[in-house]
C-alpha cells in the first residue's frame, strides 16, 4: 500500500498472513499502546472503518481481523505501535477462535476481583486517560 498521510503510513506486512495483511502505522513513535498518546490512538482507530472497507473490496472478502500485539508475549516484535488488518473469507485456515484453547472461570470471584482492581486503577488514573 505504501500511502502515507501527515501522521500515518499504510503499508503491506513482510510476513503477511493474507496477501492484503495491512498495517496502520503513526509516524511519531511509541513502543506500545500504553506508551501512545490518546490523539494517535484514536486518529489511527478513526481510519479502521475506511481502510478496512477499501481492504476488504481489494482482497474480495467479507470479513477482517483487526489486530494490535502489545507486548513480548502478546507477540511483539516491533516495537512501535501498529495495527493489523487482516481480511478473511471464510474457510481460509487462518485461524478460528473457535480454536483458541478456553480456560474455565474457576469461580466467579475471579471476574470480580478483576472488576474491582480495574475499578480501582481507573479511579485513580489522571482524568485525561478514562
Amino acid at each position: 500500500m505504501g500511502r502515507r498521510s501527515a501522521s500515518f503510513a499504510r503499508s503491506s506486512v513482510a510476513n503477511p498472513l493474507h496477501s492484503r495483511h495491512s498495517l496502520v502505522i503513526p509516524k511519531s513513535h511509541s513502543p506500545s499502546l500504553e506508551a501512545t498518546p490518546p490523539p494517535v490512538v484514536a486518529a489511527m482507530c478513526s481510519k479502521i472503518p475506511f481502510l478496512s472497507s477499501c481492504i476488504r473490496k481489494a482482497a474480495q472478502c467479507d470479513s477482517f481481523n483487526l489486530l494490535v500485539n502489545n507486548g513480548s508475549a502478546a507477540g511483539q516484535v516491533i516495537f512501535h505501535t501498529h495495527l493489523h488488518i487482516i481480511p478473511r473469507k471464510a474457510g481460509d485456515r487462518l485461524w478460528r477462535s473457535e480454536s483458541f484453547r478456553r480456560r474455565p472461570i474457576e469461580s466467579n470471584q475471579e471476574v470480580l476481583d478483576l472488576v474491582s482492581s480495574v475499578r480501582n486503577l481507573v479511579s485513580s488514573a489522571p482524568q485525561n486517560h478514562c
